[in-house]
Formats: structure tokens, C-alpha cells, sequence
């Protein structure tokens, strides 16, 4: 049995992915595990296939893993590194505007995901639907800065409903 590891780790640790040293081409894994190993190591050779079959199919897996529980309370701590922002600031206000409106975005999309369900953030989510409604897909300074208030008092809103909600997001 050690002999096939040692047979792999040498056929990885070669020059070329398919020469050996000499330059002749070198045995595939399977010819090398079936010279190492004899026929009793077709049970490997099955497991070593399937192993290798499940990391390709992961590699080009379209899916994307659900987001763990963690991610709305991620997505709700960005949106609070906002809170002390403020328009007031020379050359910050464009910045804030546009990242609170992406961290608004960003929880929504966690809410949405999270495995209780979005039933479990029915405000929020209808609060930022309502925004985004308004505000529409114009994201230019001037616009957003019109739509100031409505920005900063959809974040302010969200910010007392997740505190006082009864899992704690902070």
C-alpha cells in the first residue's frame, strides 16, 4: 500500500506533467497505480476517479455556496461603519452615498439568502425595495443627493429594526 503514494507523489514531482527525465513520455496515474499496485488496487483506483471527478465538477459548479449565517450580520456591520459618515465632509458625500446604497443592496441580497427565509426580515427588505424604487437605476451624484434623506433614513431605519430584533445582529 505505500507504494502508491510514493508512485504519485513521484509522477507529481517530475519534470513535465507527461515526460520523465529522459524524455520519453511518462505512465499515466492509473498505469502507474496498476504497475505499483497490481489488480487488488482497483478499489483505489475507483476511489482516486471519483475523487477526481468531484473536484472537477466543484471547480466548474456554476452554484454558489448559500451564504452561512454569518452573512447578514457581515453585511448589517458594514452598513453601521456608515453611521458616523456624513454628507458634511468635503469630497465624501458621492463616496457615502453610493456605498450605503451598495451596503443596502448587499443586505438585502443577505436577508434574501439567509436559510430562515426573507419572511424572517420582512421590514428591511420592503424598506430597501421602496428605496430602490425611488431612487431607480440612476446613480449619479446629483440624483442620489437629491434622494439623500431617504438614503441615510432607509440605513438609520434598518439600523433600529436590526437592533431590536430578537437574534442578535450586531
Amino acid at each position: 500500500m505505500l507504494a502508491v503514494p510514493v508512485v504519485l507523489l513521484l509522477s507529481a514531482c517530475s519534470g513535465s506533467a507527461d515526460r520523465e527525465a529522459g524524455g520519453v513520455p511518462s505512465p499515466s496515474p492509473s498505469a502507474a497505480l496498476e504497475t505499483a499496485a497490481g489488480p487488488a488496487s482497483e478499489e483505489l483506483r475507483g476511489i482516486a476517479s471519483a475523487s477526481a471527478e468531484a473536484e472537477e465538477s466543484a471547480a466548474f459548479s456554476s452554484q454558489r455556496p448559500s451564504p452561512g449565517p454569518g452573512a447578514v450580520r457581515d453585511s448589517f456591520a458594514r452598513l453601521q461603519a456608515t453611521l458616523n459618515d456624513s454628507c458634511g465632509t468635503p469630497g465624501n458625500c458621492e463616496y457615502l452615498l453610493n456605498r450605503v446604497v451598495d451596503e443596502l443592496g448587499r443586505l438585502d441580497a443577505a436577508m434574501k439568502a439567509d436559510g430562515k427565509g426573507p419572511g424572517h426580515f420582512p421590514e428591511p427588505i420592503e424598506w430597501i425595495a421602496a428605496m430602490r424604487e425611488r431612487i431607480g437605476e440612476d446613480r449619479s451624484y446629483e440624483h442620489l443627493k437629491s434622494h439623500q434623506d431617504l438614503i441615510f433614513g432607509t440605513r438609520d431605519r434598518i439600523n433600529v429594526w436590526m437592533q431590536d430584533h430578537p437574534d442578535d445582529y450586531r
